[in-house]
């Protein structure tokens, strides 16, 4: 059933789902974000950025934002780094903004689409944690442009390997620690409509956009361009 991605619908994309469910899941998910060291690649790319363009200063779009751990992340990096950063979250759901805020995320935030953001904005580097599974091969194609057409500096996606390991690892996880109902039944389709290298090379070439696959721990993928904008 993995031989290629799936296109099951996950419960957290539906528009009926309920400010209570979707806060649920949005605390479980940074429970699994922190266990599985989920921010651990997007920032090791940003160290790579800074060191790369030399950047003192940083404008941070992460799309897909959900519940702004992963910008707590980046603000918490910063500090350690003596970075200063401007940070936007990006989420359609009507729910993340007020989850986020609440959680105290140092973030402008945008509720919409994102091929309805301005077409002027633009940030030095764009980032996407886990997001990207959720788009099907011909929008995702539309978004590696869309990434090459917003970041100045440079662009991010970190995404799950598709495989059977990652697969069962996740269905044990969720039911063992009574996670909400939302996440049990979405992680395994997550990793069913992950991503395998030849997948991430053939939309990519689709799209005719050059980005670097890399491997990361744990079951990851992350595909990435950095450019010095300076």
């Amino acid at each position: 059933m993995l031989n290629a991605r799936s296109t099951a619908d996950e419960w957290m994309d539906e528009a009926d789902a309920t400010e209570p469910a979707f806060r649920g899941a949005l605390r479980d998910l940074e429970r699994i974000n922190r266990i599985t060291l989920a921010y651990r690649p997007t920032l090791q790319w940003l160290d790579r950025l800074v060191r790369e363009t030399g950047a003192t200063e940083l404008s941070v779009l992460d799309v897909g934002a959900g519940g702004g751990d992963m910008l707590r992340a980046v603000h918490r990096w910063a500090a350690r780094r003596g970075v200063r950063v401007r940070l936007t979250g990006l989420d359609r759901s009507p729910w993340s903004a007020s989850f986020a805020q609440a959680a105290g995320t140092p973030a402008e935030w945008i509720t919409q689409d994102l091929f309805d953001l301005d077409p002027a904005r633009r940030f030095d580097a764009v980032i996407c944690s886990l997001f990207a599974h959720h788009l099907p091969d011909p929008v995702l194609v539309r978004f590696l442009r869309w990434l090459e057409a917003r970041a100045e500096r440079g662009w991010m996606i970190c995404d799950l390997h598709r495989h059977p390991i990652p697969w069962a690892a996740v269905w044990a996880g969720v039911r063992l620690f009574r996670m909400d109902p939302m996440v049990i039944h979405d992680s395994t389709v997550s990793i069913a409509r992950g991503f395998v290298r030849a997948d991430w090379e053939r939309v990519l070439a689709k799209a005719g956009v050059r980005a670097e696959v890399r491997w990361a721990l744990p079951f990851r993928w992350t595909v990435s361009a950095i450019r010095d904008a300076g």
